[in-house]
């Protein structure tokens, strides 16, 4: 099972937005509001020339953000330019997607795991204590399809909170954050499986996550369920 770049970008795009778009000629810039780079990042869209990007960096400049560009797998030549022009590589990203059959297995253990909608308290503070602040939390409001956090417990404990939602039959995972005390107890696997669990319920057949490359455990926890590479980015920044 694999999804298209376009495809992965389309839901991505859907179940993580950001506040605004602007077009701005061959470029597709985003006003993130502070709900971090994947919200702020511009893209290329067509064939751009030297003139487009200095005037794509202009704009985001303008518009108060830091110029910053996501780099696709087919953006060789963007990837190229910006090194040119003093931008450095940051945060390499993997995409991970499975079907959800593969994903949920038998389902999360007993009570290990509550979807819902919106998020409870102590999932908030979860992402707080992770680093997902308001203005992520914003992100996660401005989704209009079908979402839902996913609280994780061990041993009577909340230990962890994602955030999980759908566009058309494919489902996105983001925001996966377990306390650290709690970490490799089985906590993300549940919230996963759980996750897959609803969006199954939700319409979904496949669920989708992204991963910076360094974060080496997760991809292998990943792998272990089943999922598989769909895709690939890196983002270009001054």
């Amino acid at each position: 099972m694999m999804l298209s770049p376009a495809l992965v970008t389309e839901v991505m795009e859907a179940t993580w937005p950001p506040a605004a778009h602007q077009a701005c000629g061959p470029f597709t810039l985003r006003i993130g509001q502070g709900g971090g780079k994947r919200v702020s990042a511009a893209t290329a869209d067509g064939r751009w020339g030297a003139e487009d990007l200095s005037h794509a960096e202009a704009e985001m400049q303008a518009s108060g953000q830091s110029p910053l560009f996501l780099i696709r797998e087919d953006d060789a030549d963007l990837d190229a330019a910006l090194a040119q022009r003093g931008y450095r590589q940051v945060d390499p990203v993997v995409i991970y997607a499975a079907p959800i059959k593969t994903l949920m297995g038998d389902g999360p253990s007993y009570m290990t795991t509550f979807p819902h909608w919106p998020p409870m308290q102590i999932a908030r503070q979860l992402w707080a204590d992770g680093g997902i602040g308001p203005a992520r939390l914003a992100v996660m409001e401005r989704v209009n399809g079908p979402k839902c956090a996913v609280l994780g417990r061990t041993d009577d404990r909340a230990a962890g909170v994602a955030f999980v939602a759908c566009h058309g039959r494919h489902a996105m995972l983001h925001a996966l954050e377990v306390a650290p005390a709690l970490r490799r107890r089985g906590s993300a696997q549940n919230i996963l499986k759980a996750a897959a669990v609803w969006a199954q319920d939700a319409g979904a057949d496949t669920l989708s996550l992204a991963v910076t490359t360094a974060n080496t455990p997760a991809g292998k926890l990943y792998q272990g369920l089943g999922m598989v590479e769909a895709g690939r980015y890196h983002y270009r920044q001054k």
